[in-house]
């Protein structure tokens, strides 16, 4: 896979081989080798695959799921219009990693790109206000804020992306 190229992404499947993912962070790493079968079995978390060169080769993946998030903690400019309901319906970028072979090619921007899209995609079936990630350092944060991600004031490794305004990019 090269630049140019667009990236097969896809459901994780028993024949992805994930015991050679190497993305330079151990949590990542370790997440993909030993437990994202186990959240997709147990439906904890959906895991995509980014296919590198080889059929089976993990190039990069990202993981969905659901959860809420308190009204609190969201800006009161995004909130006041809404129903003073406790806790807003959101879905979680939980991990997004990319192989060390395949950083520099932009692959990233495309798991985040086909994570947003299968959100706004949902939204006809399952509602959510908005897209959280957890990033894992400054450097994801970092690359998350390039697509108008925002912190949460209270978690400020935690950032959000309302799905109106992930909307716009795809329009």
């Amino acid at each position: 896979m090269n630049e140019t190229q667009t990236p097969v992404i896809e459901p994780l499947g028993r024949h992805h081989d994930r015991a050679a993912f190497s993305c330079g962070v151990e949590a990542l790493d370790r997440y993909i080798r030993q437990q994202a079968g186990q959240d997709e079995r147990r439906t904890m978390a959906r895991v995509f695959i980014a296919v590198g060169d080889a059929p089976h080769e993990v190039a990069g993946y990202y993981t969905l799921s659901s959860l809420s998030i308190r009204l609190d903690d969201m800006p009161e400019e995004l909130t006041k219009r809404l129903p003073h309901y406790t806790r807003l319906p959101a879905a979680l970028i939980g991990r997004l990693a990319v192989s060390l072979e395949f950083q520099g090619q932009h692959l990233g921007e495309h798991l985040l790109l086909d994570a947003l899209k299968r959100i706004i995609e949902t939204g006809g079936t399952v509602a959510s206000f908005a897209v959280l990630v957890d990033a894992k350092d400054e450097h994801a944060v970092s690359f998350y804020e390039k697509y108008d991600f925002l912190r949460i004031s209270n978690y400020p490794m935690r950032l959000f992306l309302p799905v109106a305004k992930a909307k716009t990019l795809f329009e």
